[in-house]
């Protein structure tokens, strides 16, 4: 943009939940031809508004408490927090869950006289724009008691007030934490009232974490890729697109943005050999030019008929693929996501709307299944629109559980350790009696060791058919998502044979077919290491 205005430009960023502040500041003003960054004031008022942030336990006894009892209680939790104040909005973390929660939540506020039906909401990406406009101006004029949404009305839409917003589970990040109950009280001057309602021992724990870590300011870092290629490919065809350029030309400003500045001219005329068509041998793989660039005068410039392909490929979001499931004899029966359909093997029994199937085969955008009424499945299910643990937060989530299970190991009173939680983190006594008796379950049966950031347990659990490894890592979905990937590979080396995985926040497991099928553990561990895994 400056170079297109001829002039310097002045650059403005505003965020009340992001960090570090001088990185992200760099990457916004970036860089001037002489290496160093432009300058830039930094204005930090991220904490400025107050926030009172609370953690609920909808029963007394998360553990032996039933599910059914469980889930009847948050609801009736909260309706009461619904009922308490004038216009409180709903956080969950999947697009199901919201159209879940809305419809049981109609059915209950309306028995307990509370609100009638269309005083409830729901509002998420996968409903029409037209809805979603309804409902955001409904909730401007004050004609809606609830709004419940999954991640739609996070951030950048005017709502109107809201004097109370309620998180449905944890919200994965401090960062989203901050974001989603800074929705209430909309306003420098107005508190932002926030109640996290958990659904069990582990969501206690990551929830109690995080509301800890939002007052005590400690926001996740956010990560900025570094010399991506591929944006920078996009970026060389719009310019080409524009104008003639000097190849040191255009490498000099491209230098200018804080992604690339570190950037390497043999980096950079490598993506430009790509572009113009350099690499023959690609063309059989239908990658062609897309820019001329004549090496003897250093001139690029725009490849004719490229602008039509550019507008439709632009940007690095990818397309969500859906896979038609369809029955033997034609049925179609639902959707699954590419992903999932990648692990799916002939035998694989799975879940979806609530029916078993059978994987027969797939081909193309479709998928073949059969009716498989009362198998077990044996594929987990999919939750792919299911927000990952940040890495920060998981990190101090295993702090937090190290932490207790060594008060455990020095023999500190019972008493002591609860009060210790209690008025640390701001939790009623029932909450913190919760958390000690799941930890110090977890102490006595593993002989003392917990997970946390700095142990991985693993443990080797023998089912019906199948070995599995169970990997106890505390990191977060991505992180747990690649190493599991890594280490998959190494057991079916070893065990020679397919593995199936399973991630989640706290751990991931591998399993391969057959019981008893033992692998040495300690080659497992030692065959995945920094050289070999990037």
């Amino acid at each position: 943009l400056e170079h297109l205005a001829g002039r310097p430009l002045q650059r403005i960023g505003l965020s009340a939940t992001i960090a570090p502040l001088e990185e992200v500041a760099k990457f916004l003003v970036g860089y001037r031809d002489d290496g160093k960054p432009r300058p830039c004031v930094i204005v930090d008022a991220r904490f400025a508004k107050p926030i009172d942030i609370k953690v609920l336990c909808p029963v007394d006894d998360l553990v032996h408490t039933p599910s059914e009892v469980v889930n009847e209680s948050i609801y009736r939790l909260l309706a009461k927090l619904v009922q308490e104040h004038r216009t409180t909005l709903v956080f969950t973390n999947t697009r199901s869950a919201t159209e879940r929660v809305v419809y049981k939540l109609r059915k209950l506020l309306k028995e307990e006289g509370i609100a009638d039906m269309d005083e409830v909401e729901a509002h998420h990406s996968s409903l029409s724009r037209d809805i979603r406009l309804a409902v955001e101006e409904k909730l401007k004029r004050g004609e809606l008691k609830v709004v419940v949404s999954s991640t739609s009305l996070e951030l950048g839409i005017d709502i109107g007030y809201i004097d109370l917003v309620v998180l449905l589970s944890s919200p994965k990040s401090v960062s989203r934490l901050l974001q989603r109950i800074g929705r209430a009280g909309h306003h420098i001057r107005q508190v932002s009232k926030g109640r996290i309602i958990v659904v069990d021992r582990d969501d206690l724990v990551e929830c109690t974490v995080l509301a800890k870590a939002a007052l005590d300011k400690k926001i996740d870092r956010v990560h900025i890729p570094m010399k991506p290629l591929d944006v920078l490919a996009q970026h060389v065809i719009g310019m080409a697109l524009e104008q003639e350029w000097d190849v040191k030309e255009m490498y000099k400003l491209v230098k200018r943005s804080y992604n690339f500045y570190n950037l390497e001219w043999n980096e950079f005329i490598s993506v430009i050999n790509y572009l113009a068509g350099r690499y023959g041998e690609l063309e059989e793989y239908n990658v062609y030019a897309k820019i001329r660039f004549d090496e003897e005068k250093g001139v690029i410039r725009r490849k004719r008929g490229i602008r039509y392909i550019y507008y439709l490929n632009a940007g690095v979001i990818p397309d969500e693929a859906k896979i038609h499931v369809f029955t033997e004899d034609g049925k179609y029966v639902g959707d699954l996501e590419e992903a999932f359909v990648q692990i799916l093997q002939p035998g694989d029994i799975f879940v979806l709307g609530g029916r078993t199937y059978e994987f027969l085969r797939s081909y193309g955008s479709k998928v073949i299944v059969r009716k498989a009424e009362g198998a077990r499945p044996t594929v987990p299910s999919w939750f792919s629109e299911m927000l990952p643990l940040a890495f920060d937060s998981a990190l101090l989530v295993g702090e937090f559980r190290a932490k207790i299970a060594e008060m455990i190991r020095k023999n500190v009173a019972r008493d002591k350790i609860i009060k210790w939680i209690g008025s640390n983190y701001n939790l009623d006594r029932k909450a913190a009696e919760n958390i000690y008796t799941y930890i110090l379950e977890q102490y006595l049966f593993t002989n003392g060791l917990v997970p946390s950031n700095k142990l991985i347990l693993i443990e080797i659990f023998i089912d019906e058919d199948t070995t599995n490894y169970i990997f106890h890592a505390l990191f977060g979905r991505r992180v747990n998502d690649a190493l599991s990937r890594a280490y998959a590979y190494v057991l079916s080396k070893l065990a020679n044979t397919n593995v199936r995985i399973t991630v989640t926040d706290n751990g991931f497991m591998l399993t391969i077919p057959g019981r008893y099928r033992l692998v040495d553990v300690d080659k497992l561990i030692k065959d995945v290491d920094s050289s070999n895994i990037e």
